[in-house]
């Protein structure tokens, strides 16, 4: 038992290190750019049968306070009214700009390819993507995100939340799931090791795009638009990160617990195809909790429950000043006070997805 205790200190220790490397996103203050750029920008979105959401969250785009940008929508081969909800935005608004996707037999159902049409029509070479089932928090968002293009920075990330409900306990886990992950996104890039991004609430130049081959280097992997071309092509140089509560997005979330763990397969079987020391450097994490976990409930039961305890007095100590302080930067501060319910469901989660990700592959966006 001797020999259990000593693991699960070594690997608290690590798990420790990682959150305390949080904490340098955690605190980071939010600079407010006095300077008004005014980029002429192309919001990109790409629609799959989203007809309701382009009524109620497409009059938000077009109302952000920018006086130079344009709306490209991709109607992704829809088989619902999507199509004809981009036509009657055309007609009010001439800064809309349609793509209309056919299904193609080579890249049938690949956002990818709908995303490189979409990007090709854009007129503009600042280039902000969100979805259809996301609306921003204010009409500042366009701004925020596009204000943080400088001469070496040609990549945004932005954080993409969900609508709040604080009835339900599954909306306080996809938050949190999608917090959690944005923390550390966001810490990673903060200390020069940018790894993804997500779609919802992500900027780069058209420049960039194509300096980078477009999706070419992953094609053929049916999602991961987002992270996977952040992966490849951010650095420390070029990666600047929008934590302006001003600069949120925020989306529809899943209503019920299956639909998002088909969504979170895809997320997660994307991850395979990081960086190798991306793979490492998440990996090691996710063991290390994982661990530390499985290692405290064998001590609780032995003559070492006292320290078990201690240690993990301290690491909620550590981990409940991260969450809060970054709940705080995008308003997510009600799930600081259920964080070690949700952090024990989703570490469980996290490896039932990976199980069954080696079972079987998850299939197309939509």
């Amino acid at each position: 038992m001797l020999t259990i205790l000593i693991a699960f200190v070594l690997i608290g220790l690590i798990n420790l290190l990682y959150y305390l490397g949080f904490f340098k996103f955690a605190f980071a203050r939010t600079i407010q750019n006095p300077t008004q750029k005014n980029l002429p920008v192309s919001v990109i979105i790409c629609a799959k049968n989203e007809a309701e959401n382009l009524r109620n969250f497409l009059p938000l785009i077009l109302a952000q306070d920018h006086p130079n940008f344009e709306v490209v929508v991709i109607n992704d081969a829809s088989i619902d009214e999507t199509l004809e909800v981009m036509e009657e935005f055309e007609m009010m608004d001439n800064r809309v700009k349609i793509v209309n996707v056919q299904n193609n037999e080579a890249f049938w159902a690949n956002k990818k390819y709908a995303l490189t049409l979409g990007i090709k029509k854009a007129k503009k070479p600042f280039l902000l993507f969100t979805d259809a089932d996301c609306r921003p928090e204010t009409d500042q968002w366009l701004k925020e995100m596009s204000e943080h293009f400088e001469d070496q920075k040609s990549i945004v990330l932005g954080y993409g939340g969900y609508l709040i409900n604080t009835r339900s306990l599954l909306n306080k886990l996809i938050r949190f799931e999608t917090l959690f992950t944005a923390i550390q996104y966001f810490s990673y890039a903060s200390w020069g090791k940018p790894y993804m991004g997500v779609g919802r609430n992500l900027a780069y130049t058209s420049e960039e795009f194509y300096a980078q081959n477009g999706f070419a280097t992953h094609l053929h992997v049916k999602s991961g638009d987002d992270d996977l071309f952040v992966n490849r092509a951010a650095n420390k140089f070029n990666t600047a990160l929008c934590i302006s509560p001003n600069g949120i997005t925020r989306s529809v979330p899943k209503e019920d617990l299956k639909s998002w763990w088909r969504q979170k397969r895809r997320h997660v079987s994307i991850a395979g195809h990081y960086r190798k020391e991306h793979q490492l450097m998440l990996g090691l994490f996710y063991l290390s909790q994982l661990l530390f976990w499985l290692f405290f409930f064998v001590l609780l039961f032995s003559s070492f429950w006292q320290a078990a305890l201690i240690f993990l007095a301290v690491r909620w100590i550590v981990q409940g000043t991260v969450f809060y302080q970054s709940g705080k930067k995008f308003g997510e501060t009600d799930l600081f006070w259920i964080f070690p319910f949700l952090e024990l469901f989703l570490i469980w989660a996290q490896l039932g997805i990976f199980i069954a990700n080696l079972i079987s592959k998850p299939t197309h966006w939509k």
